[in-house]
């Protein structure tokens, strides 16, 4: 049982891991009809002992991503649900606490996704939280009409606003299942990833948490929000697409009805919005400014987060066809380029274009964070490098990979490897999740990743002329990463920082 603001819950205790786990946890209203994009509202209380033991239904999403694995009560818009794993012999106000954000773009993913348990951290003594938000047109359409009749005369970020309503109810309920309030740590991955920046940078949540991880991904460099007035022409280009009249009209149609329109592919997506209210101003602006959260940030990226074929478009890797690439994306500069990402060899060509592929995506935005973070941060910054491939698959349909692909490190830092039945782990992968998941815990308990059996792992510091950096994986030790003037080159292609 667990008594908080609006009950008392009933979860599940399993025996075999010593955990309770409360599934289905309603921390704001259903966003529905006339609360269709509005704020988060408060959860109606209820009488007698509510069950919390099943997942609630995730948010409305297209089948984007075939790596999802969801366990959730079906789908709806009615999807504002948490859900807490932690010990079952515990001490109220005591554990530290992972509020965790799952990855999808902002278009898809669920808190009840078997990557995301939180079974193996609560069993390191961690309080662990998954959380649902909304996504897509639910959680991101900005338009004029919704910006006028919002006291903030905001529109958009819905999703944002859900995961600062979630740390509200963490931060006023976490007691009741063992967490310390005081110590709350958010966590994300790639779309998540990209939140948690993001609420760092925000007003509206400063101060409910102590500590961050960001996993691949950061509203910063080549993935900062839309302006407020892009994001509101995307709204009524959608609003006329589906044919709608007013506000009211949009928020009458069935959510299936705005699902289909908005088609099978991720193209052409909403976003983040520099709103005015959950975003000030732009993300840049406010981490130059050193106006984000002063705290402890565990960051980084993987070694595959793209691939060199999606540079070549299927040509062969020649050191002629990757020049002809890299001089079709960057003009005048080819040469700089080719300076910073050679290719006179297959081998290099390879090398390159993968690192090229994978800064364009994503790992240049989370550098952008770790470096602003470092420098205006005034809290300690640890940045990693995941390396280690999955290996082959379980039908021995693909072999082991060539290096660790985007989303790849979610199973090994959370602990969570025997819960995907895909590849075939081997003893060195469960090394070195041990390793990954030991940082992340002892990160969330401390601010401090470094702890008894593991390599250590130095704060980001300038050392001879590159920043200290851990690689993890088969072989985890640390480096000096020399690798800022590719994000400088990159960081100029990028003239509108909405600075």
């Amino acid at each position: 049982m667990a008594h908080v603001d609006t009950g008392i819950l009933s979860g599940t205790r399993d025996a075999a891991t010593g955990l309770d786990e409360f599934r289905g946890i309603p921390y704001a209203a259903p966003p529905i009809g006339a609360l269709r994009w509005k704020p988060p509202q408060p959860v109606a209380a209820w009488s007698g002992v509510r069950a919390a033991d099943r997942f609630g239904p995730r948010c409305m999403q297209r089948p984007l991503y075939g790596d999802m694995v969801f366990r959730s009560n079906g789908m709806s818009e009615d999807c504002l649900y948490l859900n807490v794993w932690t010990p079952a012999h515990r001490q109220a106000g005591k554990l530290p606490v992972l509020v965790y954000f799952y990855g999808g773009s902002l278009l898809a993913g669920d808190g009840s996704e078997l990557r995301y348990d939180g079974a193996s951290l609560a069993q390191r003594g961690i309080v662990t939280v998954t959380v649902n938000f909304r996504l897509d047109v639910f959680g991101l359409l900005a338009l004029p009409a919704l910006a006028a009749e919002s006291p903030r005369h905001a529109t958009g970020n819905y999703s944002l606003m859900d995961m600062t309503a979630a740390l509200h109810w963490v931060r006023d309920n976490i007691a009741a299942f063992g967490g310390d309030p005081s110590q709350i740590t958010i966590g994300g991955e790639s779309a998540g990833s990209m939140a948690v920046s993001a609420l760092m940078a925000s007003p509206m949540s400063r101060g409910l948490m102590q500590r961050a991880i960001g996993e691949s991904g950061a509203v910063l460099g080549n993935l900062k929000p839309m302006p407020l007035a892009e994001a509101e022409q995307k709204g009524e280009a959608f609003m006329h697409k589906v044919g709608a009249h007013s506000l009211a009209d949009l928020r009458a149609m069935p959510a299936e009805v705005l699902m289909k329109a908005l088609g099978t592919t991720d193209s052409g997506g909403f976003d983040m919005t520099i709103d005015g209210a959950v975003l000030p101003r732009s993300p840049e602006a406010i981490y130059a400014a050193g106006a984000q959260a002063h705290i402890p940030l565990l960051v980084g990226s993987n070694s595959q987060e793209g691939y060199w074929k999606g540079l070549l478009d299927k040509q062969a890797p020649t050191p002629a066809n990757y020049r002809a690439a890299v001089q079709r994306q960057f003009g005048a500069s080819a040469d700089e380029a080719l300076h910073l990402y050679p290719g006179s060899t297959e081998a290099e060509v390879k090398a390159s274009g993968t690192a090229l592929e994978g800064d364009q995506f994503i790992a240049f935005s989370t550098w952008r964070w770790m470096d602003w973070q470092h420098k205006t941060g005034n809290a300690p910054v640890y940045y990693y490098y995941f390396d280690q491939p999955r290996p082959a698959k379980r039908d021995g349909s693909a072999g082991p990979g060539t290096g660790a692909v985007h989303s790849g490190e979610i199973e090994y830092a959370l602990g969570n490897l025997a819960g995907n039945r895909v590849y075939a782990w081997t003893a060195t992968d469960r090394r070195v999740s041990a390793e990954m998941e030991g940082y992340w815990a002892n990160f969330i308990k401390t601010g401090n990743p470094n702890g008894a059996g593991l390599p250590h792992w130095p704060a980001v510091t300038d050392q001879d002329g590159g920043l200290l950096r851990q690689v993890i994986g088969a072989d985890t030790h640390t480096r000096i990463d020399r690798n800022a003037a590719r994000y400088e080159f990159l960081q100029r292609f990028e003239p509108d920082a909405h600075l």
